[in-house]
């Protein structure tokens, strides 16, 4: 006779604070809260509680503003966009993330949410993962790139550009949960990814189309001049 297997999950979920800004992308942070929030409390946190529109125009509502957000969070987390740059030079938001950040059990960012990290000086030392146009930004604020899917830096946990949220997620549950939670969750997901083109980094899509991307980005993405490294979050 066999025994039915047997799964035990932790009952205290663990805290996650995920920043909303305007222009933030859904995908980067949607993909990490679905597979992070059967284990956690979620907070999605933002000035107001009024909506906050995403970059696809797709809008969420926040659970809790910068000031009711819990001061201590097992996971700070933050989403990159087309409002990355503004969100830059916001010193509201920089404070907050500075303050949380500062006793978070980890600190962690899909795509060009790392820039907002690092402006708001949480990267200093640490290696961390962007969108793949972004390094050069990165680097100026002294972070160490390392073009990866996932880069683990003790506790700093960055994904790479949107889609590398689930896997980001998925790296950070296995850490706060242990890997048998981690790949249950992926196989309820059906997280097995086979995308129909070979396109999705420019070392895959070649010169002429990672060109085109690079120019439809700018335009979306140009950081006004008050963005310059030296002086962002000042």
């Amino acid at each position: 006779m066999t025994s039915e297997p047997t799964f035990s999950r932790p009952t205290e979920p663990f805290s996650v604070a995920m920043l909303l800004y305007p222009g933030f992308t859904l995908l980067d942070l949607i993909g990490p809260h679905q597979v992070l929030s059967g284990s956690a409390k979620v907070h999605l946190v933002a000035k107001t509680l009024a909506p906050v529109a995403s970059d696809s125009a797709a809008q969420l509502v926040p659970t809790c503003t910068l000031e009711d957000c819990p001061r201590d969070v097992d996971v700070l987390f933050v989403p990159g966009g087309t409002g990355t740059f503004a969100a830059m030079q916001d010193k509201e938001l920089l404070a907050f993330l500075a303050d949380r950040g500062a006793r978070a059990g980890h600190v962690t960012s899909v795509c060009t949410g790392s820039l907002i990290l690092a402006a708001a000086g949480l990267l200093a030392g640490y290696r961390a993962a962007t969108h793949w146009s972004t390094y050069e930004v990165l680097a100026a604020f002294g972070v160490e790139g390392v073009r990866e899917r996932v880069v683990v830096d003790r506790n700093r946990v960055s994904g790479g550009g949107v889609t590398a949220g689930i896997d980001f997620g998925l790296t950070l549950l296995a850490r706060l949960r242990g890997e048998q939670v981690a790949k249950l969750t992926q196989l309820v997901l059906e997280y097995d990814p086979a995308p129909p083109f070979r396109a999705g980094t420019p070392e895959q899509a070649g010169p002429e189309l990672t060109a085109q991307a690079q120019a439809l980005l700018a335009g979306l993405m140009t950081p006004p001049l008050e963005a310059n490294p030296a002086r962002a979050g000042g």
